[in-house]
């Protein structure tokens, strides 16, 4: 395992432990909103001091892009991107369903992905040209062919910028074919997931690249394809990202560019 990665997966757990620590204290919590439905918590922003932190101190001249403060000068080509707790609205609710995400580029490539659900103590870790793994067990995405009966992961519109017909216009055709759709409400978690078979497929629009940089990696690693759903590959940039195994990724984008 390299040191990056190392550091990568101190700090996922790090953070991790102090996202269990205060969710048995939820009524002490202080939240502010960034935005109608976009929460903030003391926790997040804890959680990104701890894990920045530990970056800095392994590497003071890196830079670090996070959900909850602006981003650094990079004096370097290594550039941190991370989300100290995706899934934070979740979290405010009691639903054990969030994460860390942590990536690293280097000159705008992904590099390595840590995802680390705390509640699950399940650390989804990869880097290029190596693989993913489950807690160190080597993942591959589903072999599922067929939309019919696929296990699929998405986003809905939770905020006033975001286009609720444009949404119900795509599940219409999707769930024609009679797919389980699941909407659990961590992007970071759903691409692991498809990295891991647990999904078949996921797609979603208006997400930043600390919600996806690690799990984009976690999917290619794991034998599955990332892009657009409208073709592109700029997903990064744009937000809108579609994952899946091969026949799933394909099936999928033919239904969502013909709406």
């Amino acid at each position: 395992m390299s040191t990056h990665l190392r550091i990568a997966e101190k700090a996922a757990i790090a953070a991790g432990h102090i996202i269990v620590q205060h969710y048995n204290r939820l009524e002490r919590i202080q939240i502010k909103q960034k935005a109608l439905n976009n929460p903030v918590s003391n926790v997040d922003l804890e959680c990104e001091q701890e894990i920045k932190s530990i970056i800095r101190q392994a590497y003071p001249n890196h830079a670090i892009i996070s959900e909850e403060s602006d981003a650094e000068p990079a004096t370097s080509e290594w550039q941190w991107v991370i989300d100290p707790l995706d899934g934070t609205a979740n979290f405010i609710y009691g639903f054990q369903h969030c994460a860390v995400s942590i990536a690293l580029l280097h000159k705008g490539t992904i590099v390595l992905g840590v995802v680390y659900d705390p509640f699950k103590n399940e650390l989804f870790t990869t880097a290029k040209g190596e693989g993913a793994t489950l807690n160190r067990k080597r993942i591959r995405v589903s072999t599922h062919q067929h939309l019919q009966g696929a296990m699929l992961g998405t986003g809905l519109p939770f905020s006033l910028n975001q286009d609720v017909d444009a949404c119900i216009k795509i599940l219409q055709p999707i769930l024609q074919e009679r797919v389980h759709l699941r909407r659990a409400g961590s992007a970071a978690l759903d691409l692991a997931y498809v990295a891991c078979a647990r999904f078949d497929g996921f797609w979603e629009f208006g997400l930043q690249q600390w919600d996806i940089a690690a799990g984009v990696l976690l999917v290619r690693e794991a034998g599955g394809i990332v892009g657009e759903p409208d073709g592109g590959v700029n997903f990064l940039t744009s937000g809108n990202i579609l994952a899946a195994n091969t026949k799933i990724f394909k099936a999928l984008l033919s239904k969502i560019a013909s709406t």
